[in-house]
């Protein structure tokens, strides 16, 4: 991971990955601490649900409307997700999102330490049934 200044960086129209619960993933700045990615869930979406073995993230929603499902430790909780909402995702909780609203649901996600790759995220059981739709 380079220490040099990086240019300011754009959302890309595609995706460049999808995540391992199925949302759509757009790269953006990483340090050596964390990284960054403009995550998206397509109207009527519901990805699958996960939990992370190695790394927290926070995020913060920008647009559209859904809701998350968490637990960790025996407590669960479901939150409504908006624009100018943000959440914790600590290492270890169990968690599943969803697009409810007639815009996609995009969330900038922050990783700490920065994503290490595709087994990061283990499966596990859903809370709701995962949804695949066409992003609008």
């Amino acid at each position: 991971m380079s220490t040099a200044l990086q240019p300011a960086a754009m959302i890309a129209a595609d995706p460049d990955t999808l995540a391992p619960d199925g949302s759509e993933i757009r790269f953006l700045p990483q340090l050596k601490g964390g990284s960054m990615v403009h995550c998206r869930v397509p109207v009527g979406g519901t990805t699958l649900a996960v939990r992370h073995r190695t790394v927290e993230e926070l995020w913060y929603v920008v647009g559209g409307v859904g809701e998350i499902w968490r637990s960790l430790a025996g407590e669960e909780r479901v939150d409504h997700l908006c624009a100018g909402s943000a959440v914790t995702i600590p290492l270890g909780a169990h968690f599943q999102f969803r697009c409810t609203g007639d815009e996609p649901l995009e969330i900038v996600i922050v990783t700490m330490p920065p994503w290490p790759n595709m087994e990061e995220a283990e499966r596990v059981a859903d809370h709701w049934p995962a949804a695949t739709a066409s992003s609008k």
